[in-house]
């Protein structure tokens, strides 16, 4: 193939001298960068090796839908995230992906979702007694052990202890905490692994999976059923018959206590922090499930028809996106655009640049979750990537806006959110997380 458009280049100099920064947030680097280069570029980081940034979404597209039996999860996901979390569905690929979706996918339908509705309210409501009121604090705590503790019941119900969900939870953390610090310093990888780093947290990873083995042998000791996720995994079978093995069992409760529980809880603190800066959706909110509530008390009622809390939860995933970067490889050599990319080029899809593009959205750092109402939605398909697209869309999309729903609804009936002028502020990780999400609440006066 012959082509003349060239990839502008960032130079491994300029990596390292805004390697600190970079540590700490890299969004303005990488927003420097799109810029004044455009929308591609390809960041030297040493070694031989380099990442193609991109906030192309129609590249996105491509390597997500259009043609993607040719690309391929990135090392990020298949090697380093897989050594602390296995390899379950998060970071699999090929004929084992195609294998594990095939066998999990029953499990996250609506209809069996719907089991599992109960829990997860009764969970939600438990947890937001833990928010203080008439007083600053910060909301992001509350929320990381709400999502936490929703997705533990919603796997294992009522057969774990309060010590095993601290353990997990930490294990869960703090191995986030070190990947970044791996990734972020690509050059210092050779002194993590001689110091003996690494194998802390490997160590760590160890520990959680002997408290799930034990947490799963109960279960089947036990010849109870609770219809959680744990009976629902251990019901699957393969063509030929067979379920998983422990191993792999524990593989993929390990990815959903880790996306299952991180997302989510960013995007509720993310929302909450909007809904203080902007009193008018939140008083929305409130005659919303008034409305609602005067007609049903059925939570499936309630989530299908608060549409318009639904709208300021997809309004916040635009604006902060959890997910904030989706990563691909391509398998052979591959043209969009009049761009040639080799085979084995790493991409990495801004989708926090995407689904702030003057290109794609009308005043795209303002706050307008109308942008998401039936009529508009349909507008936004090609540009907008909360939970990835095509064959390896989250799983777990459902299961996350069905949570989100009823704790934003169950928060804002109790309370209001104080009105607050500050900006946001973000900690990007492997997911987008808020920082210091000091807000207040006071009971709501109906």
């Amino acid at each position: 193939m012959n082509s003349s458009v060239k990839i502008p280049e960032v130079s491994f100099l300029k990596f390292l001298k805004h390697a600190q920064n970079i540590l700490k947030n890299p969004l303005p680097f990488h927003a420097k960068n799109f810029e004044n280069l455009g929308n591609i570029f390809r960041l030297n980081i040493g070694f031989g090796k380099s990442v193609l940034f991109c906030r192309n979404a129609g590249l996105l597209q491509h390597a997500l839908q259009k043609n993607q039996k040719n690309y391929t999860k990135s090392y990020i996901q298949t090697k380093d995230l897989a050594k602390y979390v296995g390899k379950g569905l998060l970071t699999s690929e090929g004929k084992h992906w195609q294998k594990q979706r095939k066998l999990i996918q029953p499990a996250f339908h609506k209809s069996q979702l719907n089991l599992l509705l109960e829990t997860i309210h009764k969970t939600i409501e438990l947890e937001l007694q833990n928010i203080t009121i008439d007083k600053p604090s910060d909301i992001f705590p509350v929320f990381n052990d709400l999502a936490f503790q929703t997705v533990v019941k919603s796997i294992f119900n009522i057969e774990i202890s309060l010590e095993d969900v601290n353990a997990l939870q930490h294990t869960t953390e703090a191995t986030q905490q070190n990947l970044v610090q791996e990734l972020r310093q690509p050059f210092l990888v050779w002194w993590f692994n001689l110091s003996g780093k690494t194998q802390k947290f490997l160590d760590l990873t160890q520990q959680s999976r002997t408290i799930l083995k034990r947490l799963v042998n109960n279960r089947k000791q036990s010849h109870k059923r609770h219809d959680d996720l744990l009976d629902m995994l251990l019901d699957a079978r393969y063509d030929d018959g067979s379920s998983m093995n422990e191993d792999q069992l524990v593989d993929e409760i390990l990815i959903l206590f880790a996306a299952g529980h991180e997302t989510t809880s960013n995007a509720l603190t993310f929302c909450v922090e909007l809904l203080a800066r902007n009193q008018n959706a939140q008083q929305k909110i409130a005659d919303e499930i008034e409305k609602v509530k005067k007609e049903s008390n059925d939570l499936m009622y309630l989530l299908k028809n608060c549409t318009y809390t639904k709208q300021v939860i997809e309004e916040t995933m635009r604006l902060y996106p959890p997910a904030y970067f989706i990563d691909r490889v391509n398998i052979e050599e591959d043209e969009f655009e009049g761009m040639i990319l080799p085979k084995g080029s790493n991409l990495l899809f801004s989708v926090y640049e995407i689904h702030r593009h003057k290109d794609f959205w009308t005043n795209p750092n303002e706050f307008v979750p109308e942008r998401f109402s039936k009529e508009n939605a349909i507008k936004h398909t090609n540009h907008y990537y909360p939970f990835g697209a095509g064959p390896r869309m989250c799983i777990g999309n459902n299961f996350a806006m069905y949570e989100m729903i009823m704790a934003i609804t169950s928060l804002v009936e109790k309370y209001s959110i104080v009105d607050k002028k500050a900006p946001i502020q973000i900690n990007p990780l492997i997911t987008l997380k808020p920082f210091e999400a000091v807000l207040e609440f006071k009971r709501r006066i109906k």
